[in-house]
């Protein structure tokens, strides 16, 4: 296995996505914030917004968009590059030269997804929760410090421990999705296109579905 190259598709997986992943989950802190206030509002219950807020980030929120993200932003590279390489038969080239295509270009790849996401989820939930803890001490006029211990009293090492797994789970289903697509291309420039545009459908569509599973089997 090669170091480097696991290395340098961290960063560019996990590092690189840091600014628009600070963006997004600050985002859904907020909407998450808005709306539980607004819901609660009607029973008279916004103090109570922070049980909702706490336990959507770590375990559904956090995990979910940031394997969204992954997926669109570099599941869909990862495909391209993998179905030029094999139009341009590079791939036959490392084959010949003795080296195994999977080891050298999916092993990093696989690897570097399945440690980053939950790193990116982690840090959503760090960010969302503290753009929901603004809204909220704000809105009710409280302290943000009483937001932090009330999000944590009801928050278990078991919530967060269901995020990162799925985040975990998330970023092997993206890598052998591209891979997948990647090096069943045909058609030229034009296949590239479609198997890279297919690898973001697929994955999120999978996303969505073993989140769904994991949500029902972990619940129960």
């Amino acid at each position: 296995m090669r170091i480097g190259a696991v290395f340098y598709e961290m960063q560019q997986v996990g590092v690189a996505a840091l600014p628009i992943a600070t963006l997004l989950s600050g985002t859904i802190g907020l909407m998450l914030a808005i709306q539980s206030l607004y819901s609660l509002g009607i029973f008279g219950a916004e103090a109570y917004a922070y049980i909702g807020i706490a336990l959507s980030v770590v375990r559904e929120f956090s995990p979910l968009i940031m394997a969204i993200l992954v997926a669109g932003r570099s599941g869909s590279a990862i495909a391209a590059r993998l179905a030029t390489m094999t139009i341009n038969q590079e791939v036959d080239a490392l084959q010949v030269m003795g080296i195994n295509p999977v080891r050298y270009l999916v092993t990093p790849v696989v690897i570097a997804l399945a440690i980053m996401l939950p790193c990116l989820a982690m840090w959503a939930n760090l960010v969302s929760e503290f753009t929901a803890g603004l809204y909220v001490s704000a809105a009710l006029n409280s302290s943000f410090g009483s937001f932090v211990h009330d999000s944590l009293s009801v928050l278990h090492v078991g919530d967060v421990y269901h995020g990162i797994g799925k985040a975990g789970l998330f970023g092997v289903l993206i890598a052998l999705v591209a891979v997948v697509n990647g090096s069943s291309v045909s058609g030229g420039a034009e296949g590239v296109g479609r198997v890279t545009t297919w690898s973001v459908v697929q994955s999120i569509c999978l996303i969505v579905v073993t989140d769904m599973i994991f949500a029902f089997l972990t619940t129960r």
